[in-house]
């Protein structure tokens, strides 16, 4: 009988996105092959510290489960805890938002010489930004909105011509959104329409991030794709996103059960279409140097152009993510897919070994 793989499954985090990490960990653990992988979760609460392996579990079960840190120093504080798991031979972490899926974790992991699903530190970077997203799929050839940056230090300046709506609708027109440049899941995003709007926009915006980014208003659809893989990545078909009027793909529609937004998978689109989201995805995927998996989201504008709207590296697993439903869309089921991401984990890590770091 072979052994199992040993898979530390890491959810949670202190991210707005908190929740959302809490859910795609409990569907992962309860989809994954049990007859391949012995699983221990790693819940790092939304105070910030690595849980034991009994309250982990606890959480999966119960997400609004809470512990108190009993420890004096902050952060990951009793990383003693691992010492009640194994070795782990494979990580997978779900931890949306800040130092989940920006790079800072895969760092750790990176340090700590192990294999992990999802992008390498630099793709992780990269793509937790918004607009450093926007300006490699600019580089790859793939149509962007237009946008206007704007940085902590330039909102700060009263006299900033960025803060005034009249200029900047001059540049992009008057319908507008603004965003945190490193967030994910819609959180600190505003529609805006006037110049009162605009700057409880801003500020908002700037609760979340130092940077944050001011778009045109695309008019259409969003349409999503997901792809999979390391080099060799493959690409789902396309999903469709229909809001209803007046409204528009927030935090709440993403994730209440409420939502006023219906998802289409497969879309009801022309072949031709569908084919330009898909390419263009796999540009932006390759442009970014992701590994493992991403869902690329895209706006389809009423002349039919398909606009890159970002990339998310860690997408959720949550009931009704996309990411996992497009691919059981063409025939990968979800604990398929659990399968597939630890092998392109493992052979990107057998991948490294085999470079050079010094001189041969």
């Amino acid at each position: 009988m072979n052994k199992k793989i040993r898979v530390g499954l890491i959810f949670g985090g202190n991210s707005s996105e908190y929740e959302v990490s809490i859910i795609s960990g409990r569907n992962i653990y309860k989809a994954i092959d049990k007859e391949k992988y012995d699983v221990y979760p790693m819940w790092i609460t939304n105070t910030g510290f690595l849980a034991s392996d009994a309250d982990s579990r606890k959480v999966l079960e119960d997400p609004t489960y809470q512990i108190e840190n009993p420890h004096t120093v902050t952060n990951i504080s009793n990383v003693i805890e691992l010492s009640n798991r194994p070795e782990i031979d494979v990580f997978f972490p779900i931890v949306h938002g800040n130092l989940g899926e920006d790079g800072c974790l895969q760092g750790l992991l990176r340090i700590l010489d192990k294999p992990f699903v999802g992008d390498d530190v630099l793709a992780a970077a990269i793509t937790m930004d918004k607009e450093l997203n926007k300006i490699m799929a600019q580089r790859a050839g793939v149509p962007v909105a237009k946008w206007i940056s704007i940085k902590r230090f330039e909102y700060s300046d009263a006299k900033n011509e960025k803060l005034s709506y009249d200029y900047v609708s001059q540049q992009l027109g008057t319908d507008l959104f603004v965003k945190p440049s490193n967030q994910g899941s819609s959180v600190g995003i505003s529609h805006v329409t006037s110049a009162a709007d605009y700057e409880k926009a801003l500020a908002e915006a700037f609760k979340y991030d130092d940077k944050v980014l001011v778009e045109e208003t695309i008019k259409g659809t969003e349409v999503e794709t997901a792809v999979l893989g390391n080099d060799d990545a493959i690409v789902s078909g396309v999903g469709q996103i229909t809001n209803a009027q007046g409204s528009w793909y927030s935090y709440e529609n993403k994730y209440n059960d409420n939502s006023t937004s219906k998802l289409q998978i497969p879309a009801a689109l022309p072949s031709e279409i569908i084919e330009t989201v898909r390419r263009q995805a796999l540009k932006v995927y390759h442009a970014t140097e992701c590994s493992g998996l991403a869902r690329v989201d895209s706006m389809l504008s009423s002349d039919n152009k398909v606009i890159f709207n970002e990339l998310n590296s860690l997408p959720g697993f949550t009931n009704i993510s996309m990411y996992p439903k497009l691919f059981e869309q063409v025939g990968i089921s979800y604990t398929e897919l659990i399968t597939k991401l630890l092998n392109y984990a493992l052979d990107r890590y057998a991948h490294k070994k085999t470079l050079l770091h010094k001189h041969d």
